[in-house]
């Protein structure tokens, strides 16, 4: 995401299925006398999705799984500019709303009704492009390995390269960003710093890493195109079993599986080491991409 200047904050809109449709999630905050949806500032060193998560517990006291990326919001407030990213969130639990001082109400409602009593025109904004998407089957957040050190100084097999302390660090920032979106499944390429680099997640979420050669960068005598394919074929594969997931991959390939999966050009895709992407797929399709 683009550095940005001014207050930032993070919020989502927490929806639920009913046996109308979609339910959607307002709260009412009596400082200001307005319906608004569920957001806040950002803590120092804070991610805006892990941001816009926490948030959304602590104003709706719903446990949320990020999907897509909506559009921002900009106004200016105290002076400065300020900046709101959203995220559509499924609803995975609740503890038992009460009231607070900062939102003594909350609502759940219809998306039109919610759009309706919103009292700021950019929230109906991030409503309207909500009520836009089509339903979300699964969510993957796609990682590149960590940082592994140089290859030319590891004398073994380049598969059996590990972390070092900079990936280490990196795969455990990772981590914090995996566990929102609540994978059942852990599904690593085969080399040992792509395993590493979901370790701490594995850890936090008490699942095995399954490997999948499928996701691996081209050996000698193979060719990148061939490993491209596979990659992306692999992935819309874990896609199709619907849910949400975490994979990683390595950085020959995933520009190019994103840009088959996507139709945009692969240089949109360069991923950093320890860098990765929240994807949400639409039944067979990839909906959107959204920068970790």
């Amino acid at each position: 995401m683009a550095a940005v200047t001014g207050i930032r904050a993070a919020g989502g809109v927490p929806w639920r299925p009913s046996a109308d449709g979609v339910q959607v999630c307002v709260v009412h905050r009596p400082r200001y006398g307005d319906w608004t949806l569920p957001k806040g500032k950002l803590e120092p060193g804070e991610h805006p999705l892990a941001a816009a998560v926490r948030e959304v517990a602590e104003e709706a006291d719903v446990r949320g799984v990020p999907q897509v990326r909506l559009p921002s919001v900009r106004y200016r407030s105290e002076g400065q500019p300020k900046v709101v990213d959203y995220w559509s969130m499924l609803a995975v639990a609740s503890g038992g709303f009460q009231p607070g001082t900062e939102v003594d109400d909350l609502r759940w409602l219809p998306v039109d009704d919610a759009i309706r009593l919103v009292s700021y025109p950019h929230d109906a904004e991030v409503l309207a492009a909500f009520a836009a998407l089509p339903p979300v089957t699964a969510t993957i957040a796609l990682v590149r390995h960590a940082h592994a050190g140089k290859r030319a100084t590891w004398s073994g097999p380049d598969t059996g390269r590990p972390l070092d302390d900079e990936g280490w660090t990196q795969a455990y920032a990772l981590a914090g960003l995996i566990v929102l979106v609540r994978p059942a499944r852990l599904v690593s390429a085969s080399p040992r710093r792509c395993v590493q680099t979901l370790d701490p997640a594995a850890a936090l979420l008490d699942l095995p890493i399954e490997i999948c050669g499928d996701l691996d960068e081209p050996q000698p005598g193979q060719q990148l195109d061939e490993r491209v394919l596979a990659t992306a074929a692999r992935v819309l594969e874990l896609a199709g079993a619907g849910g949400q997931l975490a994979v990683c991959s390595q950085g020959k390939v995933l520009p190019g599986a994103l840009e088959l999966l996507t139709g945009r050009p692969d240089e949109d895709f360069t991923t950093p080491k320890g860098g990765g992407w929240l994807l949400a797929f639409t039944a067979d399709r990839l909906l959107a991409a959204d920068r970790l």
